[in-house]
C-alpha cells in the first residue's frame, strides 16, 4: 500500500529512488553516538549492514486536498550535471511513470511545495526539452522559501556549508521556474487550504519548512531534512552533515518533534525508508517510535 487518508487528505508515495548515499553514520551524522547504529532494526530499511553505508529514499508526497493535487518535494530528477553529488549526477529513472501510476499526469498538478533547496528536493520541478530546462509542472503553483531561494542563488554570494554540492541547482532547477512566472516565495508561514500550512523551520537551511496537515481529528507534519534517519528521533541533538546553522536544526527538531509527540501526529519525513513515516512519543528528554505507518517498503513493493 503507497496510499492513506488522513481526514479529508489522501497521501501517497511516489518513489524516485532507494538505496546508498555513499556515506557512513559517522559522516552523515557526526554528533550521532556510533552505538546506537548497531541496532539490528535499522536494517535493511536505514543500513547497509553489510557495507556500514546508510540507506535513503527519495520520494515525493502526493497529496490531494479540496479538489488540488499537491506534491511535496521533487526530488532529483533526469540528465543534472551534479559534479559535486556524484550519487545524484545523470539519473535516468522512471519517475514520471511513477507519478502517472498514482494517477497524475505533469498537467494535473496544481502545487509543488519545495520544503527547501537542496539537491534532491527541486530536480523535478524542471526536464531537459532539448537544450533547455523547462517547468515540469506548467500548471503549478511552485511554492518556494524566500529565505532558501536567496541563499542559493549564487548572485548574492553566500558561502554554504554544503560548498559546492548544489552547483548548478539554482540554474536549472529553480531559476527556469522563477522565469516562468511560476514561483511563489513565502516567508514566515503560508495557508495552502484548510488542511494544509506550511511554517519556516530554519537551521537545515535558512528556509528549510515544514508542512502540517489537520484535517478533522488527524494530524500529520511533513519535515523535510529535519529528520533523515529515525535515529535522529532517538537523538534529536544528532544533526546531518548538512545543516546549516547546527544548534537551529537542533532546537527547530525537538520543536517539532514535541509538536507530533503531543499532537499524536503522523511524522513524514522526506528521505525515510522502510515504511516512511511514523509516530512518535517522548522518552524522557528525547523520543521514541510508537509505531510505523502502513506505507509498503520499496523492497516488497517489486
Amino acid at each position: 500500500m503507497q496510499q492513506i487518508t488522513l481526514g479529508d487528505v489522501s497521501i501517497t508515495r511516489v518513489w524516485e529512488y532507494f538505496g546508498p548515499v555513499d556515506m557512513t553514520p559517522d559522516v552523515f551524522f557526526p554528533d550521532s553516538p556510533a552505538d546506537i547504529w548497531e541496532a539490528d532494526w535499522l536494517a535493511p530499511h536505514f543500513l547497509d549492514s553489510g557495507t556500514g553505508i546508510v540507506n535513503s529514499a527519495i520520494q515525493t508526497w502526493l497529496l490531494r486536498s479540496e479538489g488540488r493535487t499537491i506534491l511535496v518535494d521533487t526530488g532529483v530528477g533526469n540528465h543534472k550535471e551534479r559534479p559535486y553529488s556524484p550519487v545524484w549526477s545523470h539519473l535516468e529513472t522512471d519517475y514520471l511513470a511513477a507519478l502517472a501510476r498514482a494517477g497524475v499526469r505533469p498537467e494535473d498538478v496544481d502545487v509543488v511545495v519545495n520544503t527547501h533547496l537542496h539537491v534532491d528536493h527541486v530536480g523535478w520541478n524542471t526536464y531537459l526539452d532539448g537544450r533547455q530546462w523547462v517547468p515540469t509542472f506548467p500548471n503549478a503553483t511552485y511554492l518556494m522559501p524566500k529565505a532558501d531561494f536567496d541563499f542559493w542563488n549564487p548572485e548574492n554570494g553566500h558561502r554554504p556549508l554544503l560548498g559546492r554540492g548544489n552547483q548548478n541547482v539554482f540554474e536549472d532547477s529553480v531559476a527556469p521556474v522563477h522565469r516562468a512566472g511560476l514561483t511563489r516565495l513565502w516567508e514566515d508561514s503560508h495557508r495552502i487550504d484548510a488542511n494544509l500550512r506550511l511554517d519556516a523551520a530554519p537551521g537545515h537551511t535558512p528556509g528549510s519548512s515544514v508542512l502540517t496537515l489537520t484535517s478533522g481529528t488527524d494530524r500529520a507534519v511533513f519535515v523535510g531534512d529535519l529528520l533523515h534517519s529515525p535515529v535522529q528521533i532517538l537523538e534529536p541533538d544528532a544533526n546531518s552533515c548538512f545543516c546549516e546553522n547546527p544548534a537551529e536544526a537542533r532546537a527547530t527538531r525537538r520543536k517539532v518533534l514535541g509538536w507530533a509527540a503531543d499532537n499524536n501526529a503522523l511524522l513524514i519525513p522526506a528521505h525515510l525508508g522502510g515504511h516512511g513515516a511514523t509516530e512518535v512519543v517522548r522518552d524522557g528528554s528525547t523520543f521514541a517510535v510508537k509505531g510505523w505507518a502502513p506505507f509498503t517498503p520499496y523492497s516488497e513493493q517489486r
